[in-house]
């Protein structure tokens, strides 16, 4: 049973690049290489620029998840520590696939180095997976409130209401989080941790950072894209939030083909090659170069802990 469990996520992440992989390929039957790379080419200077910023402000949100994390446990770690780490979490789990999962590992022996209980990482990890959760869902309910008309991309024959409807009821469910928040609902208590309701200022703040990421993430595609056919950037955030989301319910490693289908099926009006492009650009930006970068990270930080472990016991 313990085997199985073990190959149970890379097996869902293959069967859904595999399924992802196959319906590409008949959407993009009539793309050349030429064509991709045309497009790819085509990008401007500005284009590049304003993806590498929109990049920044990611990753630099992704910290403010850990941060949240720490300040409703009650623990005191070094922007500079939190920062590196939740960048090495996320370059990781956002390329490997059982985000959840990968990202715990990282976050167990970074944190644990700073004095936090099992329990208090596995607080920390179920968080910042909330606190991601809380955004996508505050987002898609705007986009279905301004956009109502964007599910007919993914699903014809559902009609416009239905956005309208979706979108208010995710809207009710955020508001009583928040005023649960302020009644303040006891804690719940298990022999493991404790899991105690975030306080009012914590949960304003999950309801800032969270969509700034997903703004900044979706921001890459959109300032990648050209403006023939583009549909604006509020519809590229609903593409993106639904592809994303997509990406990481499939556990496939880097969202590999989850995304460039989504993307290509919902931008009926936009060049195959252009969307192509501007995923490329996305994943050079936002998974690549972090993923390498993450890796350096934590040669050097085994390292040092190698080090420290042989001149005696860590405190």
């Amino acid at each position: 049973m313990s085997r199985l469990r073990a190959y149970f996520w890379p097996i869902v992440g293959l069967a859904a690049i595999i399924f992802s992989v196959h319906a590409l390929y008949h959407e993009l039957s009539g793309l050349s290489l030429d064509d991709f790379l045309a497009s790819f080419k085509a990008i401007s200077l500005k284009s590049w620029l304003l993806a590498i910023g929109a990049t920044l402000v990611a990753y630099a949100a992704l910290a403010g998840y850990d941060k949240l994390a720490l300040d409703h446990l009650g623990h005191r770690i070094s922007l500079w520590f939190i920062t590196v780490c939740s960048f090495t979490t996320y370059a990781l789990s956002h390329n490997l696939g059982a985000s959840v999962f990968s990202g715990a590992v990282v976050r167990y022996r970074a944190y644990r180095s700073k004095g936090l209980t099992p329990g208090e990482v596995g607080v920390l990890v179920a968080f910042c997976s909330f606190t991601f959760a809380l955004g996508t869902l505050m987002l898609s309910a705007i986009v279905l409130l301004v956009k109502p008309e964007i599910i007919e991309r993914f699903a014809e024959f559902l009609p416009v209401e239905m956005s309208l409807t979706t979108g208010v009821l995710i809207l009710i469910v955020i508001a009583l989080y928040v005023i649960g928040s302020l009644v303040g609902f006891p804690s719940i208590r298990t022999r493991w941790f404790q899991l105690h309701y975030p306080k009012p200022a914590i949960v304003l703040r999950q309801l800032v950072i969270a969509p700034v990421e997903l703004i900044g993430a979706a921001g890459i595609i959109y300032f990648a894209l050209p403006e023939a056919g583009n549909p604006g950037f509020i519809v590229i955030l609903g593409i993106f939030l639904a592809s994303f989301s997509a990406a990481l319910l499939s556990h496939a490693p880097g969202g590999l083909g989850v995304l460039e289908l989504v993307f290509i099926a919902a931008l009926p009006e936009m060049d195959p090659a252009d969307v192509l492009a501007a995923l490329a650009i996305f994943r050079i930006l936002y998974l690549v170069i972090p993923f390498i970068m993450a890796l350096g990270v934590i040669l050097v930080f085994e390292r040092s802990r190698f080090l420290a472990e042989r001149r005696g016991p860590i405190q």
